[in-house]
């Protein structure tokens, strides 16, 4: 290759490197306007792209998206060993060859999926408050037992048998559908189609690092790990459904989720859902009042608890060294993209729970 043409990809390159401190800047820049995310980006771009992007490669029966991570991690592999000495020889140049490819994938984030963490709370485009009381709280659980009491009983006519869903796994994701299309009735925004959610090829590492899913914001596809128990099945899958719809804060996607599935109108899934709520409130419980725990979980019915057993099992199984450096990466992850709290986050669900419930029936 001629010199000049040498120099002239050097440059390029170097720009594209150095491209990563004003994306930086132009990132935070919007994204401390969270009105002009949430409408030009949120509900302008994104639904466009997703939709794309889920025509392409829903259809499709495995995950192109974990072949995709497979490909880049043979690909960073090949590149540590064949340019990983420029580290010592050559260091401006492996540093320039690095920032090219962390620069692009920046900006491939932040343009098909990552600008959701700067859009509007959903508290403010639903009008919910997001503070609520103690006693609040207490009459929300007491109303979300007596209701998962109920459909469990309907399941099981034993209050001391856990739930065993009938379904696999491919007929909940066909199921999901149902659940949204019924919310999208009374919340246009939560209208969801065509579908794209598939078992990761990855589960067992999934199982591994603590992760029940993810959604891949490159190609759009709602990943589910394909171990965990089935009973979990749908409010995961509409967790990460929720994802995909752009709703990138955690607590945001559990409060998404758990209204598609109790829009569902299997009865399968909406047990998933009560129990699944019912969690976080307790959780909530225990860290405000642990007396006041111990008394609500008495009011459960067995076979309930059996069920959270089961899952506290599964996961006790898969336990390891290795599990809370990537539970502390993805806390990292969070906190550095708007979400304060971090994977605390998570439970922040049980505010928008409370509130959406003020003037409602379960």
């Amino acid at each position: 290759m001629p010199i000049y043409m040498t120099r002239k990809i050097k440059r390029i390159k170097t720009f594209i490197a150095l491209s990563i401190i004003p994306q930086i800047f132009l990132v935070k820049l919007l994204g401390s306007n969270p009105h002009l995310i949430e409408t030009y980006y949120s509900n302008g771009f994104y639904p466009k792209l997703s939709m794309l992007y889920r025509y392409i490669f829903g259809w499709i029966p495995f995950s192109i998206g974990d072949i995709f991570y497979t490909l880049l991690g043979i690909l960073i592999v090949r590149f540590l060993l064949i340019r990983g000495k420029w580290f010592f020889e050559h260091t401006r140049a492996f540093f320039r060859e690095l920032f090219v490819v962390v620069s692009i994938a920046y900006f491939v984030f932040h343009l098909f999926w990552g600008m959701n963490y700067y859009r509007q709370p959903i508290s403010k485009s639903m009008g919910l408050s997001e503070d609520y009381t103690s006693q609040q709280l207490y009459d929300f659980t007491e109303r979300i037992v007596a209701k998962s009491n109920e459909i469990h009983l309907k399941i099981t006519q034993n209050d001391s048998m856990k739930v065993v869903m009938p379904y696999s796994k491919e007929e909940t994701f066909t199921m999901t559908q149902n659940g949204f299309d019924n919310l999208a009735r009374q919340y246009p925004q939560f209208t969801y189609y065509p579908q794209s959610v598939k078992k990761s090829l990855y589960s067992k590492m999934l199982t591994y690092m603590g992760y029940s899913g993810y959604l891949n914001p490159f190609t759009h596809e709602a990943q589910v790990n394909g171990l965990i128990h089935n009973y979990k099945f749908p409010t995961t899958t509409c967790h990460e459904i929720a994802h995909q719809l752009g709703y990138s804060a955690e607590n945001e996607a559990n409060f998404v989720g758990y209204l598609a599935a109790v829009h569902n109108e299997d009865i399968y899934f909406k047990y998933s859902a009560y129990i699944f709520v019912m969690r976080y409130c307790l959780g909530e419980i225990r860290r405000r009042d642990p007396d006041k725990f111990v008394e609500f979980n008495t009011k459960i019915n067995p076979g309930i608890i059996k069920n959270y057993i089961e899952v506290s099992n599964f996961w006790k199984k898969y336990e390891n060294v290795a599990e809370p450096a990537f539970k502390s990466t993805y806390n990292t992850f969070l906190k550095a993209n708007s979400q304060k709290e971090g994977m605390k986050s998570y439970n922040y669900v049980v505010a928008l729970l409370v509130n959406y419930y003020k003037d409602r029936p379960l």
